[in-house]
């Protein structure tokens, strides 16, 4: 008998995968939309009544109502290590299994990175907009060195590590915050732990690689913008809600910090579909106001956004696919190895 299940936010990356690979135990069923309280209406009953796994990614809400809805769900599989747009009592409360994906895209999340670093510091997107003519008008396109900067590297995980890494190569100093301080990337990559507020201080380019809970909400803000040097950038290839967009337009756009390089920000839907927000009147004022927010932000020459796209090579994607239907199929055997709930 197969395996009914349903994969929502199916993007096109992902057709590869699923067009050279024989999951024959599987009967799936693609939507390129997200899973919500609005979209898990337009299902089925039949569907509801009979889909045992749902595979989703972060751009989907996975709410007590969405799991309530399906009457024999047994699996939730993110395409993602963060497991937060999922309610996580409401699924224990029913038995089922959360199974997330770690591990995956660090070194393209690193190589990310660096490209957002190097756009940067080297006024890459203003040359470009100067030589096709495009409204932002920038003439001086001097840059630095990286050799000679202080790259400030927050969270020292797989990928802050992998940062750490390229970093050496380019003969960057790098100094790290972490809660946990990891000695082996200590000696590796020759970096020096110190305190946030030291990092702050001292660093040329900032980039984050924590993970999100809600005590490192808006981690950084004015008051963190402030202790950072005016010629100072900031990475996030993050979470969103580390950073209060608010706070750091005011930063970029006083000339507090040099620019920033976003590859994601909260309400991302809203975000990153603007030409309809004023169809979309029902969404959180929160949301509103910070597409607002966005929107000043690409308008600075100096910023750069990005739709959440770090992670996203064909490599990392096929890890993650892969991943998920062994994981998938180890949870039916009885098998636990991957489950994170």
């Amino acid at each position: 008998m197969a395996i009914k299940m349903l994969v929502f936010d199916y993007r096109e990356s992902e057709k590869e995968f699923f067009g050279t690979h024989e999951l024959e135990n599987f009967e799936i069923t693609f939507y390129s939309n997200s899973l919500n309280d609005e979209t898990v209406v337009e299902l089925s009953e039949d569907i509801l009544n009979n889909t045992h796994v749902i595979s989703v990614f972060v751009n989907s809400q996975v709410s007590k109502n969405v799991i309530n809805s399906f009457k024999n769900l047994r699996i939730i599989s993110t395409r993602s290590t963060g497991v937060d747009h999922i309610n996580e009592s409401a699924a224990n409360e029913k038995n089922i299994t959360i199974i997330n994906v770690e591990g995956y895209g660090a070194k393209s999340v690193a190589q990310y990175t660096f490209g957002l670093i190097l756009a940067l510091e080297r006024h890459i997107f203003p040359a470009s907009f100067y030589v096709s003519g495009d409204e932002r008008v920038c003439t001086n396109f001097v840059g630095r060195d990286l050799s000679m900067l202080t790259l400030g590297v927050v969270g020292i995980g797989n990928i802050g590590a992998a940062v750490c890494r390229l970093a050496k190569f380019f003969g960057m100093k790098v100094i790290a915050y972490d809660i946990v301080e990891k000695h082996e990337a200590e000696n590796n990559y020759d970096i020096t732990y110190v305190g946030l507020n030291t990092l702050l201080k001292e660093s040329d380019i900032i980039t984050l690689h924590i993970p999100y809970n809600k005590e490192n909400f808006h981690m950084f803000a004015s008051e963190q913008f402030e202790m950072m040097k005016s010629s100072a950038y900031l990475i996030n290839t993050s979470r969103s809600e580390i950073v209060c967009m608010h706070d750091l337009y005011d930063a970029v756009n006083n000339g507090i910090i040099s620019g920033a390089a976003l590859d994601i920000i909260i309400c991302e839907d809203s975000n990153y579909k603007c030409s309809q927000l004023s169809k979309t009147l029902d969404k959180p004022l929160d949301c509103l106001e910070e597409a607002q927010t966005i929107r000043g932000l690409t308008k600075l020459p100096n910023v750069i956004i990005t739709p959440h796209i770090a992670y996203e090579t064909q490599d990392a994607i096929d890890y993650i696919l892969d991943f998920t239907f062994i994981a998938i199929t180890e949870c039916i055997k009885g098998g636990n190895p991957y489950n994170v709930y």
